[in-house]
């Protein structure tokens, strides 16, 4: 069955992926993007095709489109861009769930929440589950987007109880491929482009702290899964729970792209999580996913687009 699905924020980097995967499989698709980090070129080859709209507009603002599944995606997600506008970002969360559920009140739509693993915040537990609550510093420099994500989380818990609206909620860990900003402040991203310009590559701490990457098909792919199936709301965790240092990701960039970047080491950043990992035992059970593109698979496809990217 196809659908007339809305995007907001369809144009950045996971949304344009979502947008393209849902148009192919043919879906209505609206894309809705006020384009602060998102680009027209993410969705180039969709623009001015039939059965594809994009509208620019921002989610913090009220709009009324009529849908019947609704991805909601608008949200800065790299810490130098939430950080650049930490009210707006706040807002975006907040109001931007709220104006999706009226959407999803009003069309009787099932809507998705695109959450994310920093609501866990800097972890006490390892590897984080959905029932862990969390360590988030309610007044650091992160909280603008950890806690709008939380409060998102709310809200949308909320509006199925008491309004009845059909929820979908996942929680994102890292995802990495095409259509990454250069400048988004990511660690693949920023490993990656500092190796391919022969820059050094920055290392916050001692780069002991970890990450698991997934693949973006494949989060786009758990995405899919998670709105059309019928048994829960979530929360679910999306990630890959092959876990590594970011020093280990730092010298595998430096071969992979034969680099002669050298590490350098920075001091680290605010909150910032020392180890990050998912249990993604429920999307295993209850959506049949787990990530199936290896590290060095996914790593060779994200240096090819920045090397065509930066060579423009």
């Amino acid at each position: 069955m196809t659908h007339k699905v809305l995007v907001t924020g369809g144009a950045g980097f996971i949304g344009s992926h979502l947008c393209r995967r849902l148009f192919n499989e043919g879906n209505e698709v609206i894309c809705l993007d006020n384009l602060f980090t998102g680009s027209l070129e993410n969705i180039r080859d969709l623009n001015g095709r039939e059965g594809f709209t994009f509208i620019n507009h921002d989610v913090t603002e009220p709009f009324d489109i009529e849908a019947d599944r609704i991805f909601n995606l608008a949200c800065p997600a790299s810490p130098v861009h939430y950080q650049f506008d930490p009210v707006k970002t706040a807002k975006t969360s907040v109001l931007g769930a709220m104006n999706v559920l009226e959407l999803g009140r009003k069309y009787h739509a099932r809507v998705f929440q695109a959450s994310t693993s920093e609501v866990y915040g800097d972890p006490l537990i390892h590897p984080q589950t959905e029932s862990y609550r969390g360590n988030v510093n309610p007044i650091g420099i992160r909280a603008c987007y950890d806690e709008g994500k939380r409060m998102a989380e709310t809200l949308f818990f909320d509006y199925s109880r008491q309004y009845g609206v059909d929820i979908r909620v996942v929680r994102i860990f890292n995802t990495y491929g095409p259509a990454m900003l250069e400048n988004d402040g990511r660690v693949i991203s920023n490993f990656i482009v500092q190796a391919l310009n022969d820059e050094d590559i920055t290392v916050y701490g001692d780069g002991s702290q970890t990450r698991s990457f997934c693949y973006v098909s494949d989060t786009v792919e758990a995405f899919l899964r998670m709105m059309e199936q019928n048994s829960f709301a979530g929360p679910v965790n999306i990630g890959n729970p092959a876990e590594m240092t970011v020093l280990e990701l730092a010298e595998k960039v430096i071969a992979m792209t034969g680099s002669s970047s050298e590490i350098v080491r920075r001091p680290l950043p605010s909150d910032d999580p020392t180890r990050r990992k998912p249990v993604i035992t429920q999307a295993k059970e209850k959506l049949g996913w787990q990530p199936v593109v290896p590290l060095e698979q996914g790593l060779a496809e994200t240096i090819a687009y920045f090397r065509e990217k930066l060579q423009k």
